[in-house]
């Protein structure tokens, strides 16, 4: 990959993205080490734009800057887990309360329909995280909060890093899915207190299932 093929915005942010993308993948391993000469050459760039771009994945958490030994991928411990996952509950059942008193009946169909998408895609697992994220993003945009929304898509990058574990559980999807019936269930009832209550209960079972 040469540095002409990247997109046209800022050339670190397009390295970041790449980035972690691979770290999402595994491709770079929790722990592991970067080595930024390695890396620098197969994207065409010097270092200097790469070292912006390990910036910015250290301000996501997705990135550990160790002195005199360089970057490394941050391995995310039972505590960061709980922690990202108590404030993951809080801000989205905040958003979900919000939601069940707020939203347009388009906006609630549009939801149900992502919530449809999602129950056919229990057995592709990528295509599963996809949808959900989906889900969730779009009900905090109807929420109609933007700060809430950046700390959440901060999270959720953190989230990320251990997301796999939590579907290899048994039987996880179909807990997911049915949680999720049980929240829209709430939300067309514009049952603002059982909407909050149900996105509590699923990021709890979420935490159980990642830890």
């Amino acid at each position: 990959m040469s540095a002409l093929s990247l997109a046209p915005r800022a050339l670190y942010e397009e390295v970041a993205e790449l980035m972690r993308q691979r770290i999402y993948r595994r491709e770079l391993a929790p722990g592991s080490w970067i080595d930024e000469l390695k890396i620098a050459e197969e994207y065409g760039i010097s270092r200097t734009p790469l070292r912006e771009a390990l910036k910015v994945l250290a301000a996501e958490g997705l990135v550990t800057m160790k002195v005199r030994r360089g970057a490394y991928v941050t391995e995310v411990s039972e505590k960061d887990l709980s922690n990202v996952y108590h404030l993951l509950s809080l801000l989205e059942s905040d958003a979900a309360g919000v939601v069940a008193q707020t939203a347009t009946a388009d906006e609630l169909k549009e939801l149900q329909g992502l919530h449809d998408e999602l129950e056919t895609a229990a057995q592709d697992r990528d295509r599963f995280f996809a949808l959900n994220e989906r889900f969730h993003m779009r009900l905090l945009e109807i929420a109609d909060n933007r700060w809430r929304d950046q700390m959440v898509a901060d999270l959720r990058k953190v989230m990320k890093l251990n997301r796999q574990n939590s579907l290899l559980k048994s039987g996880r999807v179909k807990e997911s899915l049915a949680e999720h019936r049980a929240i829209m269930k709430a939300l067309a009832a514009r049952n603002a207190e059982d909407a909050a209550q149900r996105m509590r209960e699923h990021f709890r079972n979420g935490l159980e299932a990642a830890a």
